[in-house]
């Protein structure tokens, strides 16, 4: 049964992340992420600690963090003792390193380190011993009745990919596109079984904007930062890989050839100069758009493709409608509940 989350920008107030997520679990959604880049906007660390305090049942992390800013073993420890804090409501998404790392001149971690970090992050946090810089380190103040704070890996390349096979718990699609969603849960899941563990458990997380209209031309134009920020990874597969590589489908690297720059300033921003080369042909692809009707037709598509949970990227205008609409038109019609 396909789940529902949202993410939501830590933008100040604060107070704003803080009350959406409140109606977002009003509204039935199941999970509540936010961004990790604490230059563009205010430290997400922080907020998601109030925000556990200030909800009940949704379920809260980063969509994405990486272990690259902070070192990896702080990260373990927050989530530990925010597991602690939210009464086993965590759940962690994780990449590279994407803003949060090239806007303070880093690049994206290095996959081999990647993978490395990424399993000592999931032993760590969920209270299993690890060899790290030559120690042995543990935190033997984990919770043992809890849960555990399952790992969602974020990636678009087939080494990235690998990684979230071998490691993840699921995988974090940032696009809408049944096409594309099916050859990269095929690669992750291919990772798994050679990992000799179980394919069919890998998750399959997809996030896009949604924007409810009946205007679908205001629609696209909403949602065009998107696709453009899709773009930077794409890119990065493009310089490792090339513009015609076998391991990468042209659906996913045709767009970004009318691409001419990316401005971090206006990171995920509606009306972002740097996604006017985006046709409305990707806005409908890669987004959720339309009516509540059209909307649940995507979503239906979605879920016929193996997607467990959607996720709302919330940065378009009229986002409580946005949320209303979901709660009261979309969401029953997936969970059979009456809103």
């Amino acid at each position: 049964m396909l789940s529902f989350g949202v993410t939501v920008l830590p933008d100040p107030p604060y107070t704003r992340l803080v009350e959406v997520l409140q109606k977002a679990e009003e509204q039935g959604f199941e999970f509540g992420w936010t961004y990790d880049s604490h230059i563009l906007w205010q430290e997400s660390y922080a907020l998601l600690a109030i925000a556990a305090t200030q909800t009940k049942k949704i379920k809260l992390g980063h969509c994405v963090t990486n272990p690259g800013i902070r070192d990896p073993t702080i990260t373990a420890s927050w989530y530990a003792t925010m597991q602690d804090v939210s009464n086993g409501r965590m759940v962690m998404g994780i990449g590279r390193g994407d803003s949060s790392r090239r806007v303070v001149g880093l690049k994206p971690v290095k996959v081999d380190e990647f993978e490395r970090r990424l399993r000592m992050i999931k032993d760590l946090m969920n209270g299993r011993k690890v060899e790290w810089n030559e120690k042995e380190l543990e935190l033997t103040w984990v919770r043992d009745e809890l849960p555990d704070v399952p790992m969602h890996v974020a990636g678009y390349g087939p080494r990235a990919l690998g990684v979230a096979g071998r490691v993840g718990d699921g995988v974090i699609i940032q696009l809408a596109d049944p096409q594309i969603i099916q050859w990269i849960m095929a690669t992750a899941r291919q990772a798994a079984e050679e990992e000799g563990r179980d394919p069919d458990a890998l998750q399959c997380i997809v996030c896009a904007p949604s924007h409810v209209s009946d205007d679908i031309a205001e629609a696209r134009e909403q949602v065009r930062w998107f696709p453009a920020m899709v773009s930077n990874h794409v890119m990065d597969l493009i310089e490792k890989y090339g513009a015609n590589s076998d391991e990468i489908p042209e659906a996913l690297t045709d767009f970004v050839k009318a691409r001419k720059f990316y401005d971090y300033k206006d990171h995920s921003r509606v009306g972002a100069k740097h996604g006017e080369f985006v046709t409305d042909e990707i806005c409908d692809r890669f987004c959720v758009l339309g009516n509540t009707k059209q909307v649940t037709e995507k979503l239906r598509e979605l879920e016929s493709v193996g997607t467990d949970q959607f996720d709302i990227y919330l940065m378009t205008e009229g986002a409580d409608e946005t949320l209303a609409a979901y709660g009261k038109d979309v969401i029953p019609e997936f969970t059979g509940v009456a809103a």
